[in-house]
């Protein structure tokens, strides 16, 4: 198998709404909050009109972008045996996507994300994990590991305890690791540990702008530049409207933005971008074509509702 993702297994929720919904809430607009409280979940949904149901979570929906693509790849997620982890499990196989995980009835229910997006396309995240917070390293598929020749771990997924746990026991069992660092909040609770997988586990990280100068405390992006060659690791930034950028050892490479693109919602334009990045890195394409790829799909995927074509 080239590619298995391992990531939090979300329910995507997507409901378009007015900025003054996001104030009211108390929401950061852009961003990702957990929700530990089922009830203020279910209260924030109350009202809304759904848009869109679809199986998400963000290194399953780079998954799905690459089978789409012809890749061979698989997936790791923790569901639980109730209505929407069905429909979950449904809708990774219909896309091709090898299932590593059994599901059983869980204390939680599968995990929930409401995708929250307003007239400018932004969008902000309320996620209720639910089951998916609580994978452990009994529900890393080992094998599945080992024959891989890449994984892709989501930066969302990391937490202390069970987490972490998962986390080590693939990144100690597999040949190459590419992790996607997910948030500015993510790395802001989790800095140090990220930090720590950034210079000494990973190979591979994907980061956008903000991310990555808030995990290395950057005064300007030459910082980010200076920190990718010393640590002589691959890392490929996303820069909104300024492009991407891929620095692997000494090789620096930029890529510009396509214009005229009807944005209608930016939910999977991270994913989708590492989607195709990794497409072309596994068929050992330059770093340019790479960085086309990438952006060729997450122009395309901000351009209808949802993070799946």
């Amino acid at each position: 198998m080239k590619i298995l993702g391992i990531g939090n297994a979300i329910v995507d929720v997507i409901c378009k709404v007015d900025e003054n919904f996001i104030s009211k809430n108390n929401l950061t607009k852009g961003t990702m909050k957990l929700i530990f409280d089922k009830s203020e979940f279910e209260n924030l949904l109350t009202n809304l009109k759904i848009e869109k149901t679809i199986s998400g979570g963000s290194v399953a929906n780079s998954i799905v972008g690459l089978s789409q693509l012809g890749d061979n790849v698989g997936f790791i997620g923790k569901i639980s045996d109730d209505d929407l982890g069905k429909k979950y499990e449904e809708g990774l196989k219909k896309e091709n996507v090898k299932y590593f995980y059994s599901k059983k009835k869980e204390k939680l229910p599968t995990g929930t994300c409401l995708i929250l997006v307003t007239p400018d396309s932004e969008r902000t995240m309320c996620t209720f994990l639910g089951t998916a917070g609580q994978i452990n390293d009994d529900d890393i598929n080992l094998d599945a590991v080992k024959k891989s020749d890449l994984i892709f771990l989501e930066g969302y997924l990391w937490d202390e305890g069970n987490p972490k746990k998962a986390f080590e026991k693939a990144i100690e069992n597999s040949k190459k690791v590419a992790m996607s660092l997910s948030d500015k909040f993510c790395v802001e609770r989790h800095k140090t540990h990220f930090l720590n997988l950034v210079k000494n586990k990973l190979d591979i990280t994907f980061a956008n702008e903000d991310e990555i100068m808030s995990l290395i405390d950057a005064k300007n992006f030459d910082d980010v530049i200076n920190f990718a060659r010393e640590i002589k690791k691959h890392l490929i930034i996303t820069r909104g409207v300024k492009g991407a950028i891929s620095i692997a050892n000494d090789k620096i490479t930029e890529i510009g933005t396509k214009n005229d693109l009807k944005i209608i919602d930016l939910t999977g334009a991270g994913d989708l971008f590492a989607a195709g990045y990794l497409h072309e890195l596994i068929k050992e394409s330059s770093p340019k074509k790479c960085l086309e790829k990438g952006t060729e799909l997450s122009s395309r995927i901000i351009q209808q509702i949802g993070a799946r074509f």
